[in-house]
């Protein structure tokens, strides 16, 4: 009995460091797939953490880069004003000089040919001076309203983009939500391993002539026009399953 004793001692104890140590393994195991999903979450976080800041630096840059190029063409336009008003107070001098000169001829008094020269050599100087700083600044307007169209194309171009990959989500989460309801929900029911004989079923036609020629078949009897009275057309998408009309189907679909 003394013997029995020690082995019935022996063995719990043997059980209990057992227990002991599948208790700490899956301790261990679940703390190292918090911390997986954890470093997971992280990581998501932090992706989309940097997302958000490029898309800012981005809008910030493209921001700054239009304020530029909106104060560069403002001051451009600016000189081209300038330009204008230096041309218009130019030509109001020589009218002025021209009725002076008739005034003074009306008096007896005539100027030197010299100064009448002189002046026309300073206008054209003048003239030939505002002339190419008008040209200037035209070409350097239309250089900047180049860029400007560029970096607006370069922006509808991106918000076009993003446009589409709002409606490619858009379209793959309808997608998701079809096949969640056609075949369950993918976490509970991997989706590769479930649809397999549908694909097999499906795909048959690509290694048997004959399974070819009898879906074909199967098919044809379908090409008919809507309104048919002896058939019916193919419908255009997933012929998604209607809600439940009780409570014993509705618990069978949970």
């Amino acid at each position: 009995g003394y013997r029995e004793a020690l082995r019935r001692k022996a063995e719990r104890a043997r059980k209990r460091r057992l227990r002991l140590q599948r208790r700490k393994q899956e301790a261990k195991a679940a703390k190292e797939e918090e911390a997986a999903r954890a470093a997971e979450r992280e990581a998501r976080i932090d992706q989309w953490r940097a997302k958000c800041i490029q898309e800012v630096e981005e809008k910030n840059r493209e921001q700054e880069l239009k304020a530029a190029a909106d104060s560069v063409l403002s001051e451009v336009r600016k000189k081209q004003a300038d330009t204008k008003r230096m041309v218009d107070i130019l030509r109001a001098l020589e009218k002025l000089r021209k009725l002076r000169k008739e005034a003074a001829g009306r008096k007896g008094v005539c100027p030197p040919p010299s100064a009448d020269e002189a002046f026309e050599n300073q206008v054209e100087s003048l003239k030939t001076l505002l002339k190419n700083r008008t040209e200037l600044y035209e070409a350097e307007e239309r250089a900047l309203r180049v860029m400007l169209e560029g970096e607006q194309e370069e922006e509808r171009k991106r918000e076009m983009e993003k446009k589409q990959k709002k409606e490619r989500e858009k379209l793959l989460q309808q997608k998701l939500e079809i096949d969640s309801k056609l075949f369950g929900d993918p976490d509970e029911f991997p989706l590769a391993h479930l649809l397999q004989p549908f694909r097999e079923y499906y795909l048959q036609a690509e290694h048997s002539v004959a399974a070819l020629i009898q879906i074909r078949h199967e098919w044809d009897q379908y090409l008919v026009p809507a309104d048919h009275p002896e058939g019916s057309c193919i419908p255009p998408g997933w012929v998604l399953p209607s809600p439940p009309t009780n409570d014993t189907w509705a618990t069978a679909v949970r």
